[in-house]
Parts: structure tokens; sequence; C-alpha cells
């Protein structure tokens, strides 16, 4: 069996991920391709966006929630997720066990005595009717469970009741409260059953993810997800996939029509969000980020890849009519040449998050 280096598996990723080459797809066939973008930070989803697709116009994008074709909601690792309307409504039963699994084990010992179904069915008219934020739906029915804080009852019903988050929360260069109604309620459709029509069956997630991130191990598919019963999955999808090792000797599989770019292809810099999942895809996340610098995928830090990997994290700022960006050196960018191409993309980064601004400044540290 084929064994497969870290870096035949880095330009994979950034093949598939789209940051190999920016994809002239539409934008929610991008946000389909990546099976969703995380979305906890409300503008961070732009930013990714804008590192794969090119001419990226955020106003589409934010229109594009407006019009309800796209949709903020709890789903993969019980994170908040960017999807496209019909991947909400496809993929949110198979997930429902693993956000209700997750949301026990974060909130159960602060839920004394209190009954899921309940808290549900006390919640469901007050989102449906309206949105609302889920403190404020919760202090409404918390009256039935004296000494549960209504903060808690309201993250309890962010799983035991499929909800989007609405606009303008999530809209381009807005900040807001987040104000939640019922998927039903804002797309007219409920989750279908699990084989039901418009449902999306756990092998075709499987398949889906393997063209966006692949190769990838087992344990890499449920880090990315947090399903279980995945190698169930897998068995009955062998016969069909591609299969290779890593160097640490896994196991990994591949979609049938997946390739394998050339692992010395150049990589150009991308300036990445904070908690995109072309860190977060993988239990190794090696073919990425360096173990030593790992937990950045989960602190929030916005990361930025040089020859393919993270070599850097960055923040932006205004300073008057300068919009700067700062970067923070995790190793070596290998060249000259490789720091000017940092610098152009970091201009195009800056210019993108403040197009008001008159001068764009890239800010790195000496070697």
């Amino acid at each position: 069996m084929q064994v497969l280096p870290r870096r035949a598996l880095n330009r994979s990723l950034l093949e598939r991920n789209l940051l190999l080459e920016r994809s002239d797809l539409p934008v929610t066939e991008a946000v389909e391709h990546v099976i969703g973008l995380q979305a906890q930070e409300p503008q961070e989803p732009y930013l990714g966006l804008s590192a794969r697709l090119a001419g990226f116009d955020p106003t589409v994008a934010s229109a594009l929630l407006e019009s309800r074709a796209l949709v903020r909601i709890l789903m993969m690792r019980r994170t908040v997720h960017l999807l496209s309307a019909p991947d909400a409504l496809g993929l949110r039963t198979l997930h429902d066990p693993m956000l209700r699994r997750r949301m026990r084990g974060t909130l159960g010992p602060y839920l004394p005595g209190v009954d899921e179904h309940e808290l549900a069915e006390a919640c469901r008219p007050l989102l449906t009717e309206q949105p609302l934020g889920l403190t404020e739906a919760a202090r409404r029915v918390a009256d039935r469970w004296p000494g549960v804080e209504p903060r808690i009852l309201g993250d309890a019903c962010s799983t035991l009741l499929p909800l989007v988050q609405v606009p303008p929360r999530g809209l381009w260069r807005v900040s807001c409260p987040a104000r939640c109604t019922t998927i039903d309620a804002w797309l007219g459709a409920e989750p279908p059953a699990i084989g039901a029509p418009g449902a999306i069956p756990a092998e075709e997630v499987v398949l889906r993810y393997l063209r966006a991130f692949g190769p990838a191990a087992t344990a890499d598919i449920r880090a990315w997800s947090g399903l279980t019963g995945l190698p169930q999955v897998l068995k009955a999808l062998a016969p069909d996939l591609r299969t290779y090792r890593d160097e640490r000797g896994r196991l990994l599989w591949d979609h049938p029509e997946g390739t394998i770019p050339d692992a010395h292809r150049p990589a150009p810099p991308r300036f990445l969000p904070a908690f995109d999942n072309a860190l977060l895809g993988y239990d190794d996340r090696t073919r990425v980020v360096a173990d030593e610098h790992r937990g950045i995928s989960v602190a929030g830090a916005r990361a930025l890849l040089v020859d393919g990997g993270v070599a850097a994290t960055w923040t932006d700022e205004r300073d008057g009519d300068a919009a700067v960006l700062r970067v923070r050196r995790l190793a070596p960018f290998g060249s000259t040449r490789a720091e000017r191409a940092v610098v152009a993309e970091g201009e195009r980064v800056a210019a993108f998050l403040h197009p008001d601004a008159v001068s764009h400044e890239v800010v790195l540290p000496p070697q």
C-alpha cells in the first residue's frame, strides 16, 4: 500500500479545500464543497471564503444569509457553522445524537431535574413565533426550574431544538447579539428523518469529507464531525474507496475519484480565519500545523500558511486611516521571496477587511 508523506497530504488538503488555487465556484457551492465554515466568530467565514474564492465579494455571501440560502446553525462538533440551507436541513438529524451527547457532557451537571423534552417544548413556541436570544427565551420559562441559570437552559435549548441564528447576526461588517428561531420557521421545513428524502446519510457525509479533506483516517473524520459509528460506515464504503498509509502507519481512506497532487507544487500564502476547518478537520493535524502549535487551532488564533503549513498567527487593527496586519512568527518563512509573497497577500487581506482605509500595511517581525 502506498505511503503518503506529510507534504503530499498537505498539498492534497490545500487543493481539495480550495487553498492551493482560488476557485471560481459560486459562494453557495463553495460552502457546500467544504461542508460549511465554522462560524462562532461571525465575521470569520468571510475571511475563509476570501482565502478560497477568486474575486470573492463578501456582500454576496451576506445577501445569501439574508435570503436564507445560507444559514448559521450548530452542527459539526456542536459548533456554529455557516451552511447552505439544504445542508442545514439534511445534516441536522444525523448530527442530533452527537449534539445531545456533547450538550449533556458539558451542561448535564448544571441541569438538575430538567426534563429535556419539557424544556424543548416550553421554548419551541416562543422561538417559532419570533427570533429571540436564547437566554431571553429561557428566562420566560425558567420558573419551572428554579435554581437553574437561564443561560444554561438557553444553551441546552440550542441543541434540543433545531435552531438557526438569524440576521443581522453574521452579516458582513455587522456586530450584534445572536437571536435564534426554529429551522422550520426560518426555512419552511423540518429536518427530514434519517432515510427520508432530503436527509444526508452518513455515507454521503464521509464521501464529501474525503472529497474536501482526504485522504484521512477514521479518527480524522471523527474529529471533524463528532459522529460515532464511522467504522461501520467506512466498512460499507470500503470496496469503492482508495486507501493509503501515512508515515505513522495509519490507514487513510480516500474518495474514489480523489487524486494526490504533486507534493512539490508551490503553495501560496494564505491568511486563514480563526477556527478554520483546514486546521480543525483532523485528529492528526501535522499535515498543516506542527504538534507544538496545535493549540492555536482551538484558541481562536488566525493562522498564516506559508508553503502550506502554519508559520505564523496574525491580527488586524485600524490605526487612523491605516489598516495594519500584524504577524507573529511561529516558524521561518524560508526565503525573501516567501516574505514578499506574504506581504503581498497580507496587503490584499488588509484591503479586504478594511476597504475604506487609505493604506494597508503588513508588519513582519524580524526572522
